[in-house]
């Protein structure tokens, strides 16, 4: 499947232009709008929030490492 059968590149699917919101794409990762810069999480996607949660928790626990 190409990003395009998914209204990628739809303007009305980024909030605030940088956060993908699309409930019709299943995939949890989708590359940014600009390729180069790597890829973002489909927030309309529920493990979206499980994901962004364990990288807090991991952040956290790094950063308070003796």
């Amino acid at each position: 499947m190409t990003e395009k059968n998914f209204a990628h590149e739809n303007y009305s699917n980024w909030k605030l232009g940088i956060f993908y919101f699309n409930r019709n794409d299943k995939r949890l990762f989708v590359h940014k709008r600009i390729r180069i810069l790597g890829w973002t999480l489909n927030f309309a996607h529920p493990l979206s929030y499980v994901v962004l949660t364990l990288i807090f928790i991991l952040a956290y626990i790094l950063s308070n490492l003796p």
